[in-house]
């Protein structure tokens, strides 16, 4: 169950209030501070995979790109303050970045190649919310990943099944293409990546045959 602080506060008063090294996760939506769900084992399976192999496609292709382990997206528009479960930053966009290096703060979507997020209970944030809130920012590219398929009716089919949604910007507005099965998932900022959905879904473990 996601806990709210109900105060309304600006983005630089949550960027003070963020306690550190703290064992939770906080976002800020529109003014509100939000504690996030703490993740299961799969989520964090998911997650770590995504993030190891993107990160492998990176350092093998030389790419000037990092996955941060803390970072902080701020959405001028509402005041809204968001961490992707995993981001992928161009690091030549950095130097003009003003708060990157003292705060891990994001304020440009030209600094951003992909904004990922796997789905927890909090589905609606995720297909609602945020692929709003990252088509007005701007952001190129942003996958929800919903290997437990938890996402309403009318984002992952009827009957409900495990499904990668990949956003993508076409002439300022995001396009989908959504990925099941053995569908490989394409990506504009990983091209050459080459992972199924159920990779994805099972943290790259084979499948196992039912007994």
């Amino acid at each position: 169950m996601i806990q709210t602080i109900s105060k309304t506060i600006t983005f630089d008063e949550f960027v003070a209030w963020y306690p550190e090294n703290s064992v939770h996760k906080y976002e800020l939506h529109n003014g509100v501070i939000v504690e996030m769900p703490l993740g299961t084992g799969d989520h964090s399976e998911v997650t770590g995979f995504l993030s190891g192999e993107i990160n492998f496609e990176i350092r093998r292709l030389q790419l000037p790109y990092s996955i941060p382990g803390d970072c902080l997206l701020k959405l001028s528009r509402n005041g809204s303050g968001y961490q992707p479960d995993v981001i992928v930053l161009d690091r030549t966009a950095l130097a003009n970045e003003s708060r990157w290096k003292k705060e891990s703060v994001i304020t440009m979507d030209s600094s951003v190649r992909l904004a990922v997020e796997v789905v927890s209970t909090n589905w609606q944030d995720d297909y609602l919310v945020k692929v709003a809130d990252y088509e007005i920012l701007g952001i190129s590219e942003y996958w929800v990943v919903d290997y437990a398929a938890l996402g309403g009716r009318r984002f992952i089919g009827n009957p409900k099944q495990p499904s990668i949604s990949v956003y993508q910007l076409v002439d300022g507005e995001y396009q989908i293409s959504q990925f099941r099965g053995n569908d490989t998932v394409e990506s504009l900022a990983f091209p050459e990546l080459k992972l199924t959905a159920e990779q994805i879904f099972l943290a790259g473990l084979p499948a196992t045959e039912p007994s």
